[in-house]
């Protein structure tokens, strides 16, 4: 009876784990039909901003099928823009009957109505990545929800999810099927612009596509290849003795320990206080 009630309990726990694997859905190319309420709405909020002439880019599950051809569920429709017009898309929506409100002013706000939501995003919740004029001047024509607008080009794209590497939540297969989809023929001068000193994260993506898909190597230049290893291997002959500790950019919660216990660096609190202080200026100078 004992064994029996031990059988019995861990056949109970394996049901549950099949069932939680099997709420992750799988890539595939197969459309999902949107709700037609929400179809409706997303068509009247970018009708809205396009008549508007906002600046803005797409981005999200329909920028990932635009590049990739990957077609992903989502409940919301992700917005970039630039700080200094959140404001003005806010206001947009607010004249047309959403509810809205800023949840991050590092980084996004959100609309709702009728149970559907619009985040807009403008830049990375480590306050490392800022949405400026730029990303929207490289955006790519696309038709979303039946209506003519941009996407966000397949190089923000990809920078946008460097930092999607969070226990929860990873954006690694996002970047490799990016870089796949595209055969390589990306703007890489543009991806290092974007990347910036945390040239390490865009390493490990590519190791990580490298690793995913080994015969496409070239998909990523030589040259790249070279300058980002290169880079490497002069941290780790000569580290830089004050270099700080940057966990708390990568994920606050699994690094927790190392800024509250054993008095490292927060550079993310930086980072999101200096991201903070910048758009109150952009706000300023739009006043």
């Amino acid at each position: 009876m004992y064994l029996a009630g031990i059988s019995g309990a861990l056949i109970s726990v394996a049901k549950r784990a099949a069932k939680s694997v099997e709420r992750v859905p799988e890539t595939s190319s197969r459309a999902h039909k949107l709700p037609a309420k929400q179809e409706a709405l997303f068509r009247e909020v970018l009708t809205i901003f396009e008549k508007e002439k906002l600046p803005y880019a797409v981005a999200g599950a329909f920028a990932l099928r635009e590049h990739t051809g990957i077609c992903r569920y989502t409940k919301d429709l992700d917005i970039f823009v630039s700080a200094s017009d959140a404001s003005r898309a806010l206001q947009l929506l607010q004249a047309h009957g959403f509810e809205c409100e800023v949840r991050d002013p590092v980084w996004l706000a959100k609309a709702h109505r009728d149970g559907f939501f619009v985040d807009l995003i403008t830049g990375m919740s480590n306050g490392v990545l800022a949405v400026d004029a730029s990303w929207i001047e490289h955006s790519r024509p696309a038709t979303v929800v039946g209506v003519e607008t941009r996407v966000l080009a397949p190089e923000e794209l990809l920078a946008s999810k460097l930092f999607v590497i969070r226990r929860e939540r990873f954006d690694g297969a996002d970047i490799a099927h990016i870089i796949y989809a595209s055969r390589g023929k990306l703007q890489w001068d543009r991806v290092m612009q974007l990347t910036g000193p945390h040239w390490e994260i865009l390493l490990w993506a590519l190791l990580l596509f490298h690793y995913v898909y080994p015969s496409q190597a070239g998909y990523v230049p030589e040259s790249l290849w070279r300058d980002l290893i290169g880079r490497l291997e002069r941290e780790v002959l000569s580290p830089d003795p004050n270099a700080r500790f940057r966990g708390s950019l990568v994920d606050d919660k699994m690094f927790a320990i190392d800024v509250k216990e054993w008095g490292l660096d927060n550079l993310l609190e930086e980072r999101r206080e200096r991201s903070v202080q910048i758009s109150l200026e952009d706000e300023e100078n739009c006043a």
